[in-house]
């Protein structure tokens, strides 16, 4: 997990994204210095990811997303327990940070005050195949990150550093496993969460040319919430805080702080 605390600044639980291999400090490192200049920032590994693959032989594991996001905050709680923070902001990335964002807020919303959440939130259908994992090569997972991004050629450097290292995470032992189960289509299984439920102000930001969910699924989850505002933003993919990090980071204080 990582923490950095600002004295008397509020808290922001910052829920990274649900590609193979990812991991809190790389998901977040593009707006980190920001955000945590102005915030208490915590960014834990998510079930499943980072430090917390599950690599125990035979261990059973969440199966499907409704399953996956309600544990993954109830880790979010058990952090803000042992770090004494009662109250926070969230921003969730995608199908594992949002998903997780939008189960939190609906199990717990006296611990909320706002969220942020990108790229549909993991509220779209899954994906049609499993990324990577049906061609464990670094050339996959190359390929894998560029539709990440709105112009690969404007981060190349980036994401050739991140297809390394996100190769040698997703081939840890369990990394794989602990995937599939996420993205498992679990006959009669309902949403993870009932959006009209959730009381918390929710901005959902989705990148202009996003090749991973349509703009049309932040669209939905937004008509969905009692309290949402939806922002697209111009001229970046689905890695908003990576394509553009000060439009990002504007947005985020600019929400959380109203």
């Amino acid at each position: 997990m990582t923490e950095q605390a600002t004295a008397g600044a509020t808290g922001l639980v910052l829920l990274h994204g649900g590609g193979p291999g990812v991991d809190a400090a790389s998901n977040w490192a593009t707006v980190w210095p920001r955000l945590t200049s102005r915030f208490t920032c915590l960014a834990p590994d998510l079930l499943g990811f980072g430090a917390r693959i599950t690599d125990v032989v035979g261990a059973e594991r969440p199966r499907g997303p409704r399953a996956w996001a309600r544990a993954r905050a109830r880790q979010v709680l058990e952090s803000l327990d042992r770090s004494g923070m009662t109250r926070v902001h969230l921003v969730g990335n995608s199908a594992a940070g949002g998903a997780a964002a939008l189960a939190l807020m609906a199990e717990a919303p006296e611990r909320v005050g706002r969220a942020v959440l990108m790229g549909g939130a993991g509220t779209g259908p899954l994906p049609a195949a499993v990324p990577f994992y049906d061609r464990p090569t670094r050339e996959s997972m190359r390929a894998t990150l560029a539709r990440l991004v709105a112009d690969e050629s404007a981060h190349r450097e980036l994401l050739d550093e991140l297809a390394d290292l996100r190769v040698r995470q997703a081939l840890r032992p369990g990394a794989e496993a602990d995937f599939r189960a996420m993205f498992a289509d679990v006959a009669g299984q309902p949403p993870p969460v009932d959006l009209g439920s959730i009381t918390c102000p929710v901005l959902a930001l989705h990148g202009e040319h996003d090749h991973v969910a349509p703009v049309e699924v932040s669209a939905r989850l937004v008509e969905a919430l009692p309290y949402g505002r939806f922002e697209v933003v111009a001229g970046a993919g689905h890695w908003i805080h990576v394509d553009r990090p000060k439009e990002f980071c504007d947005l985020v204080e600019d929400f959380v702080n109203t």
